[in-house]
Order: C-alpha cells, then structure tokens, then sequence
C-alpha cells in the first residue's frame, strides 16, 4: 500500500494562504492597471519595457503594449514553451555546444542591436555626448523584432529544460530541443515576424495578448522554480495538477513584481507611455 507523506504546518498553512495572496495580489494590480483589455496588457508591458512609442508597433493609433524589441522577445519566449512542452514533454536536457551556437549568434544579435539602439537613443536625448562613439548602423523596428524574437527563442529553449529537471520525479534526460525542433521554431518565428511587420490589426491584437502571456509565463515559471526550491520540493511531482501550489506561487509573485514596479514607474513618470525623451 503506497504511504502518503504527512503534511508539514508549513505545507497546510501555505495552502490555505497562497490562494488568499493570488486573489489580493490579482485584485491589487487589476485596480490599478488601465481600464480594458489591452490597458491590463500596458499595466503589464510597462513593468518590464520601456515602451518608448517610436520604438514600437501600433495598433489602431495605440502603441502595443511592448516596443518592437520585447514584442518579439516575449511572444518568441512563449511561442518556444508551448512548442517544446507539445514536441518534448518533460524533457530536460539543454542544449549542447553544437545546438548553442545559434543561440549564442541570437543573445549576441540581441545585445549588439540593443546596445546600438541604446547608443542611438542616448545621442537623440543627449546632443554632443557622445558624438565621438559611432553608431554602426541606424536602428529600426524590424531589426529590433527580429533580435528580440531570436533572444526570446534562446530564452524558452534553457528555461523549458531547466523547469522540468526541477519539477518532475520523472522526467526525460534527452535534450529538450535539437536541430530539427530549432529549425521549425526559427520558420515559425520567422513567419509571425513578417506578419507582424505587415501592422495589419487581425496581427498586431493577437500578438499584443500573446507578447504579454509570455512575459507573464516566463516570470511564472522562473518563480515557481524558484518556490519548488525554497520548500524542497524538487522532483516531487508527476502532473501539472499536482503542482498547482508552485504555480499559484509562481503567478501570485510575478503579479506582485508588476504591481510594485507599475507603481514605481508611475509615481517616477506620472504616465502609462513610455519613458520621456526629453
């Protein structure tokens, strides 16, 4: 007969709690969030970008709720999670040398666009500073999407492995992503690059709810690894039922992170938009 394992204070409490924290912390950032859909989404762009509207596709008049950059990041990021757990579930190996390389040529790609963008800006708002240091090239939108949505496939691909030698008491071994599922990846995100590029709205509304899921799925998952941890409840589950606590924790911590820094901005800027150029 399997024995079941007691229930420590700790566990019974948090059980009852967690839940009480997801609902204050939910309703929390809901009321201060912008009223609609895609107001909820700018409450939650605006806490990781910085959501300068030149830089940034629009929608119907309205800035998405990412610039160009992050749009691809995160709607790639979350792409890539979905596409692994459906192609290699519970698989946790990473990626080896051979299949780092490209993404190793798509974090570089990422830094060296930003970092020229960000040289760019800097000499926008700050003439004569930095005159002497050259640009290497004009920064723009697609560049910045196409570097974003090559980071976010590097992103999803280490953490998705990462997530499921931590959670699962069974889990897969063999690597989580190879050649074959990277290409098809690269093709897909290739594709949505170019219809987004197209700023048709039947594109730009779904990817501004997509862009916006991924970053809450990535802080999701990196804080409920992050509890797993502190209740040492590595390799202890077997479904994702079973790690509904992990997860409620997860949410409830990266909505609590977006309320704070939501908060921040807006008593620093006094404005949803993005960061002042002037």
């Amino acid at each position: 007969m399997e024995q079941t394992v007691p229930r420590t204070k700790a566990d019974l409490l948090a059980r009852w709690l967690l839940p009480l924290a997801a609902l204050l912390a939910f309703g929390v950032w809901f009321y201060i969030a912008p009223p609609g859909i895609l107001g909820k989404a700018d409450a939650i762009g605006y806490a990781v970008c910085h959501r300068i509207d030149e830089r940034s596709f629009h929608l119907f008049g309205r800035q998405l709720p990412l610039c160009a950059r992050c749009t691809g990041e995160f709607y790639a990021a979350g792409l890539t999670l979905l596409f692994l757990s459906l192609t290699s579930p519970k698989k946790s190996g990473m990626p080896g040398w051979k299949l780092g390389a490209p993404l190793l040529f798509f974090l570089f790609a990422f830094a060296l666009d930003g970092s020229n963008s960000y040289l760019y800006l800097l000499k926008q708002t700050s003439p004569g500073i930095f005159e002497n240091i050259p640009n290497l090239y004009v920064p723009n939108n697609i560049l910045r999407l196409f570097s974003g949505s090559g980071m976010g496939i590097a992103l999803g691909s280490i953490l998705y492995p990462a997530f499921n030698s931590s959670a699962w008491k069974t889990y897969n071994p063999a690597p989580a992503l190879d050649w074959k599922k990277l290409g098809i990846l690269i093709g897909i995100v290739l594709v949505v690059d170019l219809l987004i590029l197209t700023e048709h709205p039947a594109v730009l509304y779904p990817i501004a709810i997509v862009s916006v899921l991924g970053v809450l799925s990535l802080l999701i998952i990196v804080f409920s690894m992050v509890w797993v941890l502190m209740m040492r409840l590595e390799n202890t589950f077997e479904t994702l039922i079973q790690m509904w606590m992990p997860l409620l924790a997860g949410l409830t911590l990266a909505l609590l992170l977006i309320t704070l820094i939501d908060l921040l901005r807006f008593r620093l800027t006094g404005t949803w938009g993005g960061f002042p150029l002037g």
